[in-house]
């Protein structure tokens, strides 16, 4: 850590923001421009990419094009108003068990590309300021919806069970930018007539990177942050190539 500059990749506890973090790394490397590739709601833990320095922010762009990879804990039988467990939370009533064939054919209907309203409680831009400052008001601001793209939607449980009898289900889903997990999870709910939220969320990955590489927040946030950064610190130029690579692959737009 010469100059301070780089990537970090951080698996981000519950409880913290993404900001947060990002303050964490700021005064750890004593370097002005930080940012992150890509938000985490407070609840949601898992990767988050943090760049460090002018050189490296500039790849955020870049690696916003990446695949997203989540576990994602899907509550069935209540609805909330963020649809996460932020909001306030409703429940729907009794509901029967749900066949796995059923399920099937719900997730089903999700992968690929699809329209998704954008939720109210988002960082989303309307006129410059959030949706959520809106919301936050009681100003309802409904977005259109727009295509995003579903790769994977997996029931964790279908090989096993026969029907949906537990109201915690959870997916494994692999998906494109600007995909909200929050209104997956609800759109799923409605569409299985029993309503749902997102209950917990953890990222596993973002374009060419895993959360098996990453520094736990806590540690970073701790007395021994500033070695554990030095000691983690992705260089620029490494970051360059693997998102090279990843875009030859995967056939992204290449991040020059």
């Amino acid at each position: 850590m010469a100059d301070g500059t780089g990537v970090m990749l951080v698996d981000k506890p519950a409880g913290f923001t993404s900001f947060a973090m990002v303050r964490v790394l700021r005064r750890l490397s004593r370097v002005k421009k930080v940012g992150h590739a890509g938000t985490l709601d407070p609840f949601a833990t898992g990767l988050l990419v943090i760049c460090i320095g002018r050189p490296a922010t500039r790849l955020i762009g870049a690696m916003m094009e990446g695949k997203k990879h989540y576990l994602a804990t899907v509550q069935l039988g209540c609805v909330s108003t963020t649809h996460d467990p932020e909001g306030e939370l409703h429940a729907t009533g009794p509901w029967p068990a749900i066949s796995a064939e059923t399920m099937e054919a719900v997730l089903a209907r999700f992968r690929g590309t699809i329209m998704q309203t954008p939720p109210a409680f988002s960082a989303l831009k309307h006129q410059g300021k959030p949706l959520y400052h809106y919301a936050r008001q009681g100003i309802v601001v409904e977005k259109p919806p727009r295509p995003v793209v579903i790769d994977e939607l997996e029931w964790l449980d279908a090989r096993s069970q026969v029907e949906v009898t537990d109201p915690t289900v959870q997916l494994r889903i692999r998906c494109g930018k600007g995909t909200y997990i929050r209104s997956l999870a609800a759109d799923i709910g409605a569409a299985l007539g029993c309503g749902a939220f997102l209950s917990g969320l953890r990222r596993l990955g973002s374009g060419c990177f895993s959360v098996e590489e990453a520094v736990t927040g806590a540690a970073l946030a701790g007395p021994d942050g500033r070695a554990l950064l030095a000691e983690g610190l992705l260089d620029v130029e490494q970051v360059r190539k693997r998102l090279q690579y990843s875009s030859e692959i995967y056939n992204m737009p290449d991040y020059a």
